[in-house]
């Protein structure tokens, strides 16, 4: 749970902000800040002047050839990141209001950057926690001693199956039980306490071939000492990927939902138990509103997890962009058949420009409060037209990049 802060109305009938979040978040004269009616309560978006989250990926390359990869489609050159170039970004860290996270991470292995011990300490440094995700074929003994003696503050393994069969039928060039003694490894280094450092994470790529497997990787918490689970659904990169999504109907069900009339469903917490098991499954196929003890579950997203977390990216060349999705140009696809490019958005060069300047730049703050107010066609959900093939312009005036066929944005796709 993050700070609370007290607002208080002036005697003009204006908010008065205490000086703590004023500086948290770097607030502005003029800065613009949204209040959402959720459920019951009220809560304020996080100003696009704050920079709250770094993700850096260190290196382009990577030891494996994952089968949902975007990487196997790469046209572009790869390396390592720079240590000028990094020391910029550790330079600007020191500039900033507030101390932000550092994820390590994007399209290579982290670990594969020959000097990312070095890089997560300096990090640890200056930003309030360091993350770092890993496929865990790298992670030896002596690395899993230099990551924990570096004070990374939580590590995030890729685990998208429970047999040697499954995991490498995905994981292609990777072998179960290695990773798996990896990460027991990893975990009997910690030092001894009620909530181990660093904290373990996985990610796991939900697919129509490994759906079946999660309960068993979730029932393996106490073996992994892990502490956090991310699942997410595949993003397509081929079209021979399609046929392993599992949003189908969740896509429909945007469409049907903001395309007429439909009753609302208003669901308590339930207990999900053998009484309850087929009532529910019956109840969530119905094509009613689903509204979950105040979350809206039917409606449109239309909601950047990018832009909202106040994060920027920065590729392994220097890059910054505002996103994961903009770090490199790709194909996708939303649903069979329809295929869209997204081209790379690169705000400008770390190595040319510091971090606050690029931060701060007018067009891309610009850009930042066009993608809060998400004014974009509704790509994800529409019929399809040339324009939604890719990140150029929409049929609402946008252009690139639009955002309109992000699956980021209705909650379909997420990153740790």
């Amino acid at each position: 749970m993050g700070p609370q802060f007290q607002l208080q109305m002036d005697d003009e009938g204006r908010l008065v902000l205490p000086d703590e979040m004023i500086a948290r978040y770097n607030l502005r004269p003029g800065t613009q800040i949204y209040l959402d009616e959720q459920g019951n309560g009220l809560s304020l978006r996080r100003p696009v002047t704050q920079l709250a989250k770094i993700y850096i990926e260190p290196t382009g390359y990577c030891n494996l050839a994952c089968r949902m990869c975007l990487r196997n489609l790469f046209h572009e050159p790869q390396g390592h990141m720079d240590m000028a170039v990094y020391r910029r970004i550790i330079a600007g860290i020191k500039e900033l209001p507030s101390p932000p996270q550092v994820f390590f991470g994007g399209f290579g292995e982290p670990l594969a950057h020959p000097k990312i011990i070095e890089m997560v300490i300096e990090a640890r440094s200056v930003a309030q926690s360091v993350e770092l995700i890993t496929n865990g074929t790298l992670l030896t003994a002596e690395r899993s001693r230099q990551l924990i003696d570096a004070g990374l503050d939580v590590l995030w393994l890729s685990l998208d199956g429970t047999t040697p069969e499954s995991y490498a039928d995905v994981r292609l060039g990777a072998e179960l039980p290695q990773v798996l003694e990896n990460i027991e490894g990893f975990r009997k280094m910690r030092r001894p306490s009620h909530r181990p450092k660093p904290e373990m994470g996985v990610a796991f790529v939900a697919m129509r071939r490994n759906i079946a497997e999660l309960p068993t990787l979730l029932s393996w918490s106490s073996r992994l000492g892990v502490s956090r689970y991310l699942v997410t659904n595949v993003l397509p990169y081929t079209e021979d990927m399609c046929a392993e999504v599992l949003y189908h109907r969740v896509l429909h069900q945007i469409t049907y939902v903001t395309s007429k009339w439909v009753p609302n469903l208003d669901l308590p917490r339930f207990e999900v138990s053998e009484t309850t098991r087929e009532a529910l499954y019956q109840v969530l196929r119905g094509g009613q509103n689903l509204i979950l003890n105040g979350d809206n579950l039917g409606r449109a997203n239309d909601r950047c997890p990018f832009i909202s977390r106040g994060t920027t990216a920065i590729a392994w060349d220097g890059g910054l962009s505002p996103c994961l999705p903009l770090m490199h140009d790709h194909e996708s696809y939303i649903e069979t058949r329809r295929k869209r490019f997204s081209r790379r958005y690169v705000v400008g060069n770390l190595a040319e420009h510091s971090l606050v300047e690029l931060w701060n730049l007018p067009e891309y703050v610009a850009f930042r409060q066009r993608v809060q107010e998400f004014d974009f066609s509704p790509c994800t959900v529409c019929g399809g037209c040339d324009l939604s093939e890719a990140n150029e312009e929409d049929c609402y005036g946008n252009v690139f990049p639009t955002c309109g066929g992000c699956l980021w944005a209705q909650g379909i796709i997420q990153c740790p």
